[in-house]
C-alpha cells in the first residue's frame, strides 16, 4: 500500500508529541536506574543503625543488623549473615560476649573512627579497638567479601571484621599471625547453637613450627592437619585442588604467615568451626536449599592428636589402630594390653651418632608435629640427610615442597608426635624418612637389587659405613681445627652436656655431640624453639657473621643466638646504640657506665680463669654486650671463641678474623693470640687518641678515692707489648681501686714493631725477611 502525502502531513503535531512522550519515558527509566543503583551503593554505608534497621552489601551477597539465635532468648546481637539464603546463617558476631537485653541497641561510627554498640543509656557494651584516628568523617561499609570495615575519607581502612573472626573463615580471610605485632587472627567456636559467646574450641595456624593448623580445647591441641606440603595439608588428603575454591599457606613471609582461601565461581561456600568441635566445610547446594557438607577435618579416633602417643603410628584399618613405628617398641607394654597407647613407644637400639644410623622411608604418612623443627627451602633432599645425619638429636626428614619432584628441608627432633596411616589414593605422596639403628632398617632399604646375594649386600654396607666414617671423621678433624663456630653458653645447671648449634641455612655443617663441657652447646631444636624459628620479631641485629637473636629457653632463662653465615658482611644494624646513639646515651650515667666496665670486666675474667676451660673471646667490642633491661653486661657472640685446656695460654692461626679497632698488634699482624688479646680488646672500648706520652695527666686526673679508670677520656692506651698489659684479675682490682695503675708503655700499632715475645715460627714458615703473612680477615 502506498501512503499518499496527505496522509504525512495531517498529523504531524501528534507525531513529534509521541517522540517527545517517548524520549521522556526513557530518559526518566535511566534518571530511575541511576538512583536506583546509588541507592544499592549507599545502603552498604552507614554511620549509625538501630534495632530492626539493616546495611545490604554492594552486591547483596551479606547483611547486617540485629539478630536473635534461632530458638535462643531475647538476647540481641549485632552480626553479618548471608542475604540470598533462605536459611539464616550469621557469618560474624560483634558482641558475642556481651549480649543486649532489648532492641534499644545503636551501632554507630565515633569521629575518630571507632565503631561502638551502645544500649538504652547510651552505655557501649561493645567496641572496635583501632591504633589511629580518623583524619576525616569516618563511615562503616559491608563489603560484598562480608567483611564489615570502617574507613577513613580517603578509603583507608581504620578496622576491619576480617581480623577479628567469629567461627566461620570466609574466603578472602585470613588464618594465620603477624610476626611483626604477633596479632592473631583464628576461630573460635559458639558455646552452643543458640549462644554465640565464644566457646571451647579455637582453630589456628600453629606459631610453634613450621606451617600447619592445630584444634584446641582451652590450651591442650586436640587435632592437627599435619604440615603443608606445598599442595595441602599432610594430614588432609582430602583437601585437594577442585572447582569450588583455591587455597594457599603463605609462610615464612617477611610480616604475616596465614592460610587463605579464594572462591572459583558465584557459589557460597564457608568452613566453621562448631560448638562441638568439629571443622567443617559447607557449600550452598541451590536445587535443594540446604547448606552441603563438603568434608571436615576430623573424620575417626586417628585424628585425635597424639592418639598412639610419641613414635607410635595409628591406622584405622587395623585392630588394634595403634602401632609401633619399626625399630621401636611400647614403652610401658602392660598400658598397651588394655589399649592405652598414651605413653607411646621407644627405640630397640639406641642411635649411634657416630656414623651407624640410617632411614626408614615411609610413604601415605599425616606427618608428624612440628613443634619441633626446623626448616630450609633451597636446599635438596640429600643435603637435608646429610644435616640430619650430623646432628644427634634430629630424627627424621622429609621434603618440604613436594610438588615438581620435591625440594627444600624439612627436619624433626626428638620424639614423633601424631603419626597416621592415610590413603591418599591418586594423590602425589609425601615421603618421611625416619632414623633409626642400621641393625633395625630393613634390608631392602639398603639392597640394590632384589638378587643380589647376603654377601654382596654385607659388602656394600660395610664400604658405605666405613667410608662414612672415614669421611666424618676427617669432617671432624678440620672441624677441630678450624673451630670457629662453636658457640659456649653458661648455663645455672649442674647438668654438663654439650649439643651442636645450628649455622646459617646456607652455611649447615653441624658438628658431632662432645662430652664433659662446662660450657655446653645447645642442640638445634631447642634454639629453634626459643628464638620462635629465628623470627624476625626475634631479631636483635646483625652482626659480623650472621643474624643475632634474642630467645627464652623452657626454663625462662634468656638468651642471645648468633645464626652464623659465612655470607654476611659487617652488620648495618649492631648493638651498641646505646652508648654511642645521641638520645639513648642519656640513659647511662657515668656510674652506670663504670657498672657495665666492671661487669664485662668480671666476665672476662671468668673465661680467663674461672671457667674449667680458658676461654679467649677475640672478638670483644662494644657491639658484643648485651643490656638486660637493668642495664645488666651479658657478653655475647662466641663465635670466633677458642678453648684452651690445662696451663695452655696461648696459641697462634693463619687466618686472622675479628674487628678493626679491637684487635691487638700482635694477632692483627703475626696471627698470635693470647688471653692479654682480650685485654687489649678491653681496653678499645673507649674509642680516641693514645695518650700514653701524657701518663702524668692520666695517673693525676682524679682523686685517690675514686676508681682507676674514672678517667675513661684518657684510658685508651693499651700496650703494645702483651706482658706489659695487666691480667684481668688485676684490672679488676683496679677498677676497684684497689690495684695501682701501672706506668703506660708504647701503645699498640705505635709503628714500630716489637717481636720478642713472640713464639718463634718454624722455619718452613719464616720468609726471607724473617716475618710471616697472615691472612686478615677483619669484620
Amino acid at each position: 500500500m502506498r501512503c499518499s502525502t496527505n496522509t504525512v502531513i495531517k498529523n504531524p503535531l501528534k507525531v513529534l508529541l509521541g517522540m517527545c512522550l517517548q524520549l521522556l519515558w526513557s530518559s526518566l527509566a535511566l534518571i530511575i536506574i541511576a538512583m536506583f543503583a546509588a541507592a544499592q551503593d549507599s545502603t552498604s554505608t552507614f554511620q549509625s543503625i538501630k534495632d530492626g534497621e539493616t546495611i545490604v552489601s554492594t552486591g547483596g551477597t551479606f547483611e547486617l543488623g540485629f539478630f536473635t539465635p534461632e530458638g535462643a532468648s531475647v538476647n540481641r546481637y549485632v552480626g553479618i549473615w548471608y542475604k540470598k539464603i533462605s536459611v539464616k546463617t550469621v557469618v560474624w558476631v560483634a558482641n558475642r560476649d556481651t549480649p543486649l537485653t532489648d532492641s534499644s541497641g545503636v551501632l554507630q561510627v565515633t569521629n575518630s573512627g571507632i565503631l561502638v554498640l551502645v544500649n538504652q543509656s547510651k552505655t557501649a557494651v561493645w567496641s572496635s579497638n583501632i591504633s589511629t584516628t580518623a583524619q576525616n568523617i569516618p563511615v562503616a561499609q559491608l563489603l560484598d567479601s562480608g567483611n564489615l570495615v570502617v574507613k577513613d575519607g580517603n578509603e583507608t581502612f581504620l578496622w576491619q571484621s576480617f581480623d577479628y573472626p567469629s567461627d566461620t573463615l570466609l574466603p578472602g580471610m585470613k588464618l594465620g599471625w603477624n610476626k611483626i605485632t604477633g596479632f592473631k587472627r583464628y576461630l573460635t567456636s559458639w558455646k552452643s547453637t543458640q549462644d554465640p559467646s565464644q566457646g571451647n574450641y579455637t582453630y589456628e595456624l600453629d606459631t610453634r613450627g613450621y606451617g600447619e593448623e592445630i584444634l584446641k580445647t582451652g590450651s591442650v591441641v586436640v587435632f592437627r592437619t599435619g604440615p603443608w606440603n606445598g599442595i595441602r595439608f599432610s594430614g588432609l588428603p582430602h583437601l585437594s585442588p577442585n572447582s569450588i575454591f583455591k587455597y594457599n599457606l603463605v609462610f615464612d613471609d617477611h610480616d604475616e604467615d596465614y592460610y587463605i582461601t579464594e572462591l572459583l565461581g558465584s557459589i557460597y561456600s564457608r568452613l566453621s568451626l562448631n560448638p562441638d568441635g568439629r571443622v567443617q566445610r559447607y557449600t550452598w547446594i541451590v536445587s535443594t536449599q540446604t547448606w552441603g557438607f563438603l568434608y571436615q577435618t576430623q573424620i575417626d579416633n586417628c585424628d585425635n592428636y597424639a592418639f598412639c602417643g610419641p613414635n607410635g603410628a595409628c591406622n584405622i584399618d587395623n585392630s588394634p589402630v595403634c602401632d609401633c613405628l619399626k625399630g621401636f617398641k611400647p614403652k610401658t607394654p602392660k598400658d598397651w594390653g588394655v589399649v592405652d597407647w598414651s605413653n607411646g613407644c621407644v627405640r630397640k637400639t639406641p642411635l649411634n651418632c657416630s656414623g651407624g644410623d640410617l632411614f626408614q622411608r615411609y610413604s601415605g604418612l599425616k606427618l608428624p608435629s612440628t613443634e619441633q623443627s626446623w626448616f630450609n627451602r633451597s636446599i635438596n633432599l640429600t643435603k637435608c640427610k646429610m644435616v640430619c645425619l650430623k646432628n644427634c638429636s634430629c630424627t627424621a626428614y622429609a621434603n618440604l615442597d613436594i610438588r615438581n619432584g620435591g625440594s627444600g628441608c624439612l627436619l624433626w627432633f626428638g620424639n614423633l608426635i601424631d603419626i597416621r596411616n592415610l590413603t591418599v589414593f591418586g594423590l602425589e605422596s609425601q615421603d618421611i624418612y625416619i632414623r633409626m639403628a642400621a641393625s633395625e632398617l630393613d634390608n631392602t632399604v639398603i639392597n640394590s637389587k632384589a638378587s643380589e646375594s647376603k654377601k654382596v649386600r654385607i659388602i656394600l654396607c660395610g664400604t658405605l659405613l666405613s667410608t662414612g666414617l672415614l669421611i666424618l671423621g676427617i669432617s671432624l678433624a678440620f672441624y677441630c681445627r678450624k673451630n670457629q663456630r662453636q658457640i659456649y653458653w653458661k648455663m645455672r645447671s649442674s647438668k654438663k652436656e654439650d649439643m651442636e648449634l645450628p649455622s646459617k641455612e646456607e652455611d649447615l655443617e653441624l658438628p658431632s655431640k662432645q662430652e664433659d663441657l662446662e660450657l655446653p652447646l645447645f642442640d638445634l631444636a631447642t634454639v629453634v624453639y626459643a628464638t620462635n624459628n629465628f623470627s624476625e620479631n626475634s631479631k636483635l641485629g646483625e652482626g659480623g657473621f650472621g643474624f643475632v637473636f634474642k630467645g627464652m629457653l623452657k626454663d625462662g632463662q634468656e638468651i642471645a643466638v648468633k645464626r652464623l653465615s659465612k655470607h654476611s658482611s659487617q652488620g648495618l644494624d649492631d648493638l651498641d646504640f646505646f652508648i654511642f646513639d645521641e638520645r639513648r646515651s642519656f640513659l647511662l650515667d657515668w656510674p652506670k657506665r663504670f657498672d657495665i666496665i666492671n661487669g664485662i670486666a668480671l666476665g672476662i675474667l671468668y673465661l680467663h680463669q674461672d671457667s674449667r676451660l680458658r676461654v679467649i673471646h677475640r672478638d670483644l667490642k662494644a657491639a658484643n654486650i648485651l643490656l638486660d633491661s637493668e642495664f645488666n653486661p651479658k657478653i655475647s657472640d662466641f663465635g670466633l671463641a677458642r678453648s684452651f685446656g690445662g696451663n695452655e695460654t696461648t696459641a697462634e692461626t693463619n687466618k686472622v678474623v675479628g674487628t678493626y679497632g679491637y684487635m691487638s698488634p700482635e694477632y692483627a699482624i703475626d696471627g698470635f693470640y693470647s688471653i692479654k688479646s682480650d685485654v687489649f680488646s678491653f681496653g678499645c672500648f673507649d674509642v680516641g687518641d693514645n695518650k700514653w706520652e701524657e701518663k702524668q695527666r692520666i695517673l693525676s686526673c682524679r682523686p685517690q678515692t675514686q676508681p682507676a679508670w674514672t678517667c675513661m677520656e684518657s684510658t685508651h692506651r693499651m700496650q703494645q707489648n702483651p706482658q706489659d698489659r695487666p691480667s684481668m684479675s688485676a684490672a679488676v682490682l683496679m677498677l676497684g681501686g684497689e690495684g695501682a695503675l701501672p706506668q703506660p708503655q708504647k701503645p699498640g700499632f705505635y709503628g714500630e714493631r716489637d717481636l720478642t715475645e713472640l713464639q718463634v715460627r718454624s722455619s718452613s714458615e719464616c720468609s726471607v725477611n724473617e716475618l710471616t703473612s697472615s691472612l686478615f680477615e677483619p669484620r
